[in-house]
């Protein structure tokens, strides 16, 4: 051991021997072996604000304060706390020294620095500066221009366009505004519905997936509950984000081949991509920078040490996820969730050629585009085949390659986005139209949609128990091929009956008004809801006790912050956007403007940032007009 610590140490047993409060904090801030080891309690966090809170000048003028480490014994992390001045290197021999020598035992242990924490708070970096600056800087220009519009500004039909974007008021305005579309037939209420209810999917498993790294004080129940039923839910949340790929294909071609019918086959690429990449890429950005700085500086706890989780891959890799190519070009991405994101805008790049191609040769073009999908089909098919690889939880991919080659390549997830593709062209040239169907068909219909729904979820519950026989890779490779067809043609019934009159239930309530400005809020949600699940989860200073019950109240607190916590960048962050993106095409002069509006629509909803679907009522209005 270094002097300073053999000093420290010193002091330390003396403080002890005359009954010093701080010498003794420091021992009674210790864990100790857990008591439900054969439960899956394999964490003890001590008393984290305790160890920290050591501040302490001795007779000798030697100033302690306390440091909080992790004592590692295989896989059982206890919590230890020794003066500052001491290093891993140096209380590793000293307590191995005593439990071999004192207690009679050979287990081996080891302090991790890289767990050790003090109170001395890290110096802000010039990124975090940076960050900081910037979102201050929003925050003040929205709150003037809030301020503008509520004592300037009693005509709202005249407020300057850079008021309206910044303005928290006009804003809000826009966000809960509920739109009554039943008068337009050409309105598809349920798509509403059907985003958000994919979005509390999306953030519910993630949920769980947060639960596993948890110090939860009983492990093996939540390795039992994964083995449930109910626990399918979770494991198979994936096909919440094929949902999301239906409804982008759907809107892609839907109100851009509208578009095109009124300016007669014209369309301009440049124009699409450059409206979506001011939507998209500014927000992706500020998350970048705020997951890396921001978690450390709001929030720490003994299971906070380095801040974000990922911090290290977006320092080195950030720049694949501004190029929405993360997907294929890293393995480890920044932003875990931003794998949807580079997939839908591969998908978006390559739209105007199949836009082009339908408008050109209609059903000819379909047709090729089914065989595109029976292809790839094919491809999923033959890697997982070839590879072997699986996706089960029983099967864990330790290297995380075959999620990589399955579940975040495009090609992969295309098939949804292409049946939305086909779907969307189906209701352009059907528009209008009321198809007259027997009870017996629309029965049919729902019984065969829902059938193909829950046996997505369901069909490997039974290969995903341990102690159940192994499944085939050929039973394996199919499902996850037929999967990925049957799904979104269920999702395209449902939209199809609702549409048609023959929802029932299922429209009533997907159609509510009610979710329209939650469908708003999604793309926000969807960006920022991984930030509050990781900090709420790794601020914790107890062990934790995982159950179902206890999964629901999190997720609803963790929702809910994530509702405010989105609604206050989107008033900072993509209302100004949309606002400068409305500016930009008002001083393009090209005709028809409303092109232009519709293209920018477009882009806005296929990637469920601002899921206006009213927009549709208004691309039909002004195309009579």
């Amino acid at each position: 051991m270094n002097t300073e610590c053999l000093t420290d140490m010193a002091e330390v047993a003396n403080g002890i021997s005359s009954q010093k409060v701080w010498a003794l904090k420091m021992i009674d801030s210790w864990g100790f072996i857990p008591s439900g080891i054969f439960t899956g309690e394999t964490f003890d966090l001590g008393n984290f604000d305790e160890c920290l809170s050591i501040a302490r000048v001795t007779e000798a003028n030697r100033k302690i304060r306390g440091k909080y480490c992790f004592l590692i014994a295989k896989s059982i992390k206890i919590a230890t706390c020794f003066p500052v001045s001491c290093f891993a290197d140096d209380m590793t021999p000293l307590l191995n020294n005593i439990i071999q020598n004192k207690l009679n035992t050979n287990i081996s242990i080891k302090i991790s620095e890289t767990s050790c924490q003090t109170n001395d708070r890290e110096p802000w970096n010039v990124l975090t500066v940076f960050t900081i600056v910037i979102l201050s800087v929003l925050s003040i220009i929205a709150t003037l221009a809030t301020l503008y519009d509520y004592f300037f500004c009693e005509d709202q039909s005249g407020i300057p366009i850079i008021v309206k974007s910044f303005s928290a008021r006009a804003n809000s305005r826009v966000l809960f505004r509920i739109v009554d579309n039943k008068s337009n037939p050409n309105v598809i209420e349920c798509l509403h519905g059907i985003r958000c209810m994919s979005l509390i999917w999306v953030i519910f498993s993630h949920e769980f997936i947060f639960a596993t790294t948890s110090p939860n004080l009983n492990m093996a129940d939540l390795l039992k509950w994964a083995q449930k039923p109910l626990a399918s839910f979770v494991l198979d949340g994936y096909f919440s984000v094929d949902s999301f790929f239906v409804l982008g294909g759907l809107l892609v071609s839907m109100i851009v081949l509208r578009t095109m019918e009124k300016s007669k086959g014209k369309l301009n690429p440049f124009m699409m991509y450059l409206h979506r990449i001011i939507r998209i890429l500014p927000v992706v950005a500020m998350a970048i920078l705020i997951y890396m700085t921001m978690m450390p500086v709001v929030s720490g706890g003994p299971m906070f040490k380095g801040g974000y989780h990922g911090t290290h891959f977006c320092a080195r890799n950030w720049y694949w996820t501004l190029l929405f190519v993360q997907n294929y070009a890293v393995l480890n991405i920044c932003l875990d969730h931003t794998w949807y994101l580079a997939v839908d805008m591969q998908l978006y790049i390559i739209s105007p050629i199949l836009l082009i191609a339908i408008y050109k040769w209609g059903k000819k073009a379909a047709a090729g585009i089914c065989v595109l999908i029976v292809l790839l089909s094919g491809c999923l098919f033959a890697t997982q085949m070839v590879n072997n690889y699986s996706l089960l939880i029983r099967n864990d991919d330790d290297d995380g390659v075959a999620n990589k080659k399955l579940y975040l390549a495009t090609h992969n997830h295309a098939a949804p986005w292409l049946i939305g593709f086909l779907f969307g062209y189906f209701l352009h040239l059907n528009r209008g139209k009321k198809f007259e169907l027997s009870k017996l068909t629309v029965w049919s219909g729902w019984i065969l949609s829902l059938a193909m729904l829950f046996t997505s979820i369901f069909a490997l519950y039974p290969a995903g128990k341990f102690d159940s026989p192994p499944i085939s890779v050929l039973a394996e490779s199919c499902y996850y091929t037929l999967t990925r067809l049957a799904w979104p043609l269920a999702i395209c019934w449902i939209i199809f009956a609702c549409t048609q009159g023959y929802g029932g239930l299922a429209n009533s309530f997907l159609s509510s008004p009610l979710w329209q400005p939650f469908s708003r809020l999604s793309y926000s949600m969807y960006v920022w809801h991984m930030l509050v699940q990781e900090v709420n989860s790794r601020n914790v200073r107890t062990t934790t006790y995982f159950s179902a019950y206890q999964m629901m109240l999190r997720f609803w607190r963790d929702f809910g912050n994530t509702l405010l916590m989105s609604y206050v960048l989107y008033l900072i962050i993509e209302a100004p956007l949309s606002g400068f993106d409305s500016l930009l095409r008002r001083r393009r002069e090209s005709p028809p403007p409303s092109n232009l509006k519709l293209i920018a629509d477009q882009s806005e909803e296929t990637e469920n940032q601002k899921p206006e679907i009213e927009n549709l009522a208004v691309t039909q209005n002004r195309m009579n007009s």
